[in-house]
């Protein structure tokens, strides 16, 4: 992770983002912890982690956030969703059935939190006159991440951005979009970023690449199809990217469908190369 996080440094991307998972059977770093040690790493762009709000105590979350946004020279970026799998919430104690509820209340205080605000609360959760020390040097944006018609709109209502799932097809992210905007207008908001997380490969040809995908296809990769994955040389990619773009998506949050380090390593050097030619559109 260290390295991969050079890697997208050297190779100009604009921000670093972690994900957030609890009680799983593999190996996993935390976001927090790993995102402080990635921060050494990385220079003055955006940077920030994934929270899925239902499973975390807001004022931790808070205080969490208000520690990295002190450690970094950039801005922090604030993602979050509901998250999912009824194990993952068990664990955790948490009730899935109140997933909403819960995010709505916990984004909320979180939100005051962050603005140096003292918090109390007696719903989903108990706080009474909550508060932070650190509080972030700038503003924190909230992208959230939502896929359903419902979860949309509450995105729309209650964020500064929102994140397109990795499991949309071309066509499904372009409909999202669209009422997404839709909605953003009726509450009146006017969106900072729009974004998409995409699975992706940049080969060193078309061909390498394919090969690459298909291989991770057959093992049953996340449940993918090969349409909701972005493989191919950097011109490819570049093309592929930029549909995006066409359809208004304001940036593009990449994972590498690969494990095979040398791989990621190389296809974050040719993103640079994705990059500069989607800049000089």
């Amino acid at each position: 992770m260290i390295e991969r996080a050079r890697a997208a440094r050297d190779a100009g991307l604009d921000s670093l983002f972690v994900g957030d998972h609890h009680s799983v059977a593999v190996p996993y770093y935390q976001n927090t912890p790993i995102l402080g040690r990635l921060l050494a790493e990385w220079n003055d762009k955006p940077a920030g982690c994934l929270f899925l709000l239902p499973l975390w105590n807001p004022v931790l979350a808070a205080e969490q956030v208000g520690t990295l946004a002190a450690l970094m020279r950039g801005r922090f970026i604030f993602q979050c969703a509901l998250g999912g799998g009824e194990a993952q919430f068990a664990a955790l104690g948490a009730n899935i059935k109140y997933r909403p509820s819960a995010f709505e209340e916990a984004i909320t205080i979180v939100q005051r939190l962050l603005r140096g605000e003292t918090v109390t609360a007696s719903g989903r959760f108990h706080l009474k006159e909550a508060a932070i020390g650190l509080i972030p040097p700038e503003p924190v944006e909230y992208w959230i991440g939502a896929e359903s018609d419902a979860a949309i709109d509450r995105a729309a209502r209650m964020g500064d951005g929102w994140i397109g799932g990795p499991g949309l097809t071309l066509e499904q992210a372009q409909r999202q979009i669209a009422y997404y905007k839709e909605r953003c207008g009726v509450h009146g908001r006017t969106p900072a970023a729009i974004s998409i997380r995409r699975d992706i490969y940049v080969g060193e040809s078309d061909a390498e690449a394919e090969a690459a995908a298909d291989k991770v296809i057959r093992q049953g990769y996340r449940g993918f199809s090969r349409d909701m994955i972005i493989a191919g040389g950097v011109n490819k990619v570049t093309d592929e990217f930029r549909a995006y773009d066409d359809a208004g998506y304001t940036d593009i949050i990449v994972r590498h469908i690969t494990v095979e380090q040398p791989k990621v390593l190389a296809s974050f050097g040719r993103l640079n190369e994705v990059r500069e030619a989607l800049k000089s559109k």
